[in-house]
């Protein structure tokens, strides 16, 4: 603690200074997923034991999964369906998340329009499609999970170059356009919105984004599946995966499923298919949940239309509140560690919680006595294009759909689907595009990929202060690797 009320922490080497004030408030936090706090948590499934058959085995039972499983049975209830997933269900990513569901299937029109520009329009109806099927099934299931329809503002600061404020009136203007319902804030419009002195303007994008409690989906959909049949195992590594006559094996550490079909949703975890390694890249986020603030403190912020909000800087944070009026404030560190590694030990990172803590007080400077209740974080399953890709493997028995980046609590439910697509030679509008045929540029190996991280991440942050793209991002930009979020 120095003369100035800043305590200094190493990171990575470097120094870092927080006040007093932001590692106070998440001093006594649990470092645990606030989601994970619900008395309507289901008990676990069993471990599979023994050798099981059917006619399709998923692997991996989160959002992806759990949506596979649900519409091959809708598409066919004498579909014979196994999941097993290596821990509980919904305790990575798909449990952890900070529950926004976006209908954008592109990560944002911006990167849409930039890969796909012929296909843009036809992917935002799919994605606006997607959403709504979506809320149906949580209302044919009966599943209580918060879902809030009240849309997403993305919004740009005084502290940010003002060009990005340029392009996200750019995003506006192109959303109009293709006839959706959003809304231009300037900065009073924005503050009567939400309450923060940082903010300049706002893009509000009204019926194409929900909150929702992400755990609790994952639990209502589980509960939805095994009520249509789905037979479920829990703590059961896939350890590897063979052809086996016409159909293929999956060998678990105590059992093997043979399946005439395998459908891989395996996110950030090391993929069975090692011509997906190089794909995707396992990166950490981290968030933050306050304890419930008072009506004093809400309405010192407003925010009486509950939406979501993100800022829009390379390095962004997103934030919401939730049923019981908490801030889930996070995003903005994505640390990746050297060789991909995945590990529950790095789900805690107390500099990213102190730095997360230090701008959640320069946002809402009137919430100086808040603190925060819960800190986590989790892997998120990462690709050079920014959005899920697929691909198909064994004459087209295996299918797989990964690299979320981040956005993939909706997007999860078309990447499932169409995975279901490929794998029963099913044509629809949305096999058909490039963006399902196509797939991003591969990683390099070690140690070029975490150099070219390291890099990139630092670049970014010089752009986030200066506005402008350094001589990397630029040569990246070339190589339409395109990292710009």
């Amino acid at each position: 603690l120095t003369s100035t009320g800043v305590r200094t922490v190493s990171s990575e080497g470097h120094e870092a200074e927080f006040d007093s004030r932001s590692l106070d408030a998440i001093a006594d936090a649990d470092p645990y997923p606030y989601w994970y706090e619900d008395a309507d948590q289901p008990l676990s499934n069993p471990t599979l034991v023994r050798t099981e058959t059917c006619d399709l085995c998923i692997v991996g039972g989160g959002y992806t999964g759990l949506w596979a499983a649900i519409i091959a049975k809708e598409r066919d209830p004498s579909r014979d369906v196994v999941l097993i997933d290596a821990h509980e269900i919904g305790s990575a990513a798909s449990g952890r998340n900070g529950g926004f569901m976006d209908a954008s299937l592109t990560h944002g029109i911006a990167n849409g329009q930039e890969r796909f520009p012929k296909e843009i329009a036809l992917l935002e109806e799919l994605g606006i499609a997607n959403l709504n099927e979506i809320e149906a099934a949580i209302k044919r299931y009966s599943i209580d999970c918060d879902f809030e329809r009240n849309g997403v503002i993305e919004v740009a600061s005084i502290t940010q170059p003002p060009s990005y404020l340029d392009e996200l009136r750019d995003d506006y203007l192109q959303l109009k356009s293709l006839g959706q319902k959003v809304t231009w804030l300037d900065r009073e419009q924005m503050q009567k919105q939400v309450n923060s002195p940082t903010y300049s303007g706002g893009l509000w994008v009204h019926d194409r984004a929900a909150i929702v409690d992400p755990a609790r989906l994952c639990w209502g959909l589980k509960a939805a599946a095994e009520y249509l049949g789905v037979r479920i195992y829990e703590d059961s590594k896939a350890t590897s995966i063979e052809r086996d006559g016409v159909g293929v094996l999956v060998t678990t550490p105590l059992g093997r499923v043979r399946a005439g079909k395998v459908a891989l949703a395996t996110n950030a975890f090391k993929p069975l298919l090692k011509r997906i390694n190089n794909y995707i890249v396992p990166v950490y986020d981290y968030c933050m949940v306050t304890e419930p603030l008072t009506p004093s403190q809400l309405a010192s912020i407003g925010w009486n239309n509950r939406q979501g909000l993100s800022d829009i800087p390379n390095q962004f944070h997103y934030y919401r509140l939730t049923e019981d009026n908490r801030i889930l404030w996070g995003g903005y560190d994505a640390i990746y560690f050297f060789g991909g590694k995945v590990s529950s030990e790095l789900e805690s990172r107390p500099e990213s919680w102190a730095r997360l803590s230090m701008h959640f007080f320069k946002t809402f400077p009137q919430l100086e006595d808040v603190k925060f209740s819960h800190m986590w974080g989790g892997a998120i399953d990462t690709c050079s294009r920014y959005c899920v890709f697929w691909g198909q493997a064994m004459n087209g028995r295996v299918a797989y759909a990964v690299g979320y980046t981040g956005l993939g609590v909706a997007s999860s439910r078309f990447g499932a689907e169409v995975m279901l697509d490929l794998i029963d030679g099913r044509r629809s509008k949305a096999t058909e595009t490039n963006f399902v045929r196509s797939k991003p540029l591969p990683f390099p190996p070690e140690p070029f990929k975490f150099m070219g991280i390291q890099a990139t991440r630092w670049s970014l942050n010089h752009e986030d202060k200066t506005g402008k793209r350094n001589l990397w991002l630029r040569s990246l930009d070339r190589l339409g690797l395109g990292f710009d979020s």
